[in-house]
């Protein structure tokens, strides 16, 4: 099966009719890429309102509320019905001692990481409502990908053993319909943070920075579960309340432009290409009089194709393993990209 991804002409700022973006908002981060940009993103978010700890159970329910009850992802079930549902208030924790019994205030990025220091401590950015029990059976743990668990919550929710390369200690997996949140949260602690995040201490984290393989797996993650209306809406909820944004929800495109292998390319000029991903082949659509050159990467930046673009409409073929991949291609100073799923 694959998954269509509308084509972006990349760092061409479009304010969705979906996001409440102020305008200007991010107008110091145009025509950006790389350390650059990420610069400029921490620049603009990182003097927001810090917020009393206590003060989140009130704020989740604006942030965190599906029809009325407690959105968890570490037990919500997407596909169907949830084993446990809570009430905002009565269901607080609290003590607890299995699954099901309370929802408590998970650091998705865990406090023990900054050493349990504000402003981190309290940015509802990383901060969810979850089951007690599965945020005590996830711990301090780094988040990853386990083939066989020792524990799995109600929703799928899985502690083990990592399996994907780099990392081969003990992880915790939430389910896919969840992932690209997670991996949207962590891209904005690191840049939000970007000024302190050196002293951090974390198998995901190398400097001020994700280590190589949380990166890879985090971009896979917001290619494989993009941006939904929860997290626009709760996007624009933390912003009515601390006063900044989460960049990657607005624009999940400069998670590629700042970690992926589009990360050194500049743009400017007048837009001559699109491409888009139908039912496993890539059509590249030149508008200009010239011949171009298309460059397929995946997400360690291994080139897996590389192929010539007539003018007019062209379809290539996607003969490589599955994957996570960008495609890339310049006309007349101006860089275009594509990023999907085969």
């Amino acid at each position: 099966m694959y998954k269509a991804f509308l084509f972006i002409v990349i760092l061409t700022l479009c304010n969705k009719g979906f996001t409440q973006i102020p305008p200007g908002y991010y107008n110091a981060a145009e025509n950006l890429s790389g350390e650059p940009l990420r610069t400029a993103l921490y620049n603009i978010i990182n003097d927001h309102s810090v917020k009393d700890y206590t003060a989140l159970w009130g704020y989740f329910q604006t942030t965190d509320n599906n029809g009325g009850i407690v959105w968890d992802m570490y037990t919500d079930n997407p596909p169907g019905s949830a084993t446990y549902t809570y009430n905002f208030g009565s269901d607080q924790c609290g003590n607890y001692t299995s699954e099901g019994d309370c929802f408590n205030r998970e650091h998705s990025f865990p406090k023990s990481w900054f050493n349990d220091d504000l402003p981190m401590y309290s940015d509802l950015f990383h901060l969810y409502p979850t089951d007690g029990w599965v945020n005590g059976k996830r711990g301090n743990y780094p988040y990853g990908e386990v083939n066989s668990p020792t524990y799995t919550s109600s929703n799928g929710s899985k502690l083990g053993a990592n399996i994907y390369p780099g990392y081969s200690g003990t992880v915790f997996e939430p389910i896919d319909a969840y992932k690209g949140d997670f991996a949207r949260t962590y891209f904005y602690m690191v840049t939000r943070y970007k000024n302190v995040s050196s002293t951090w201490a974390s198998d995901m984290l190398t400097g001020d920075n994700l280590s190589g393989w949380a990166k890879t797996m985090l971009i896979s993650w917001d290619a494989l579960d993009p941006v939904s209306q929860k997290e626009i809406d709760r996007n624009n909820a933390v912003y009515a309340i601390q006063g900044n944004r989460n960049p990657f929800i607005d624009m999940p495109s400069w998670i590629d432009w700042i970690w992926g292998p589009t990360a050194s390319v500049s743009v400017m000029g007048k837009s001559q290409l699109s491409m888009y991903n139908v039912d496993g082949l890539l059509r590249v659509n030149n508008i200009s009089s010239k011949q171009v050159w298309l460059n397929i990467v995946n997400m360690l930046g291994t080139t897996v194709k590389e192929i010539p673009i007539q003018q007019g409409e062209n379809i290539v073929e996607l003969n490589f393993p599955k994957g996570v991949y960008i495609a890339t291609s310049a006309i007349e100073g101006r860089v275009y990209t594509l990023k999907f799923v085969r």
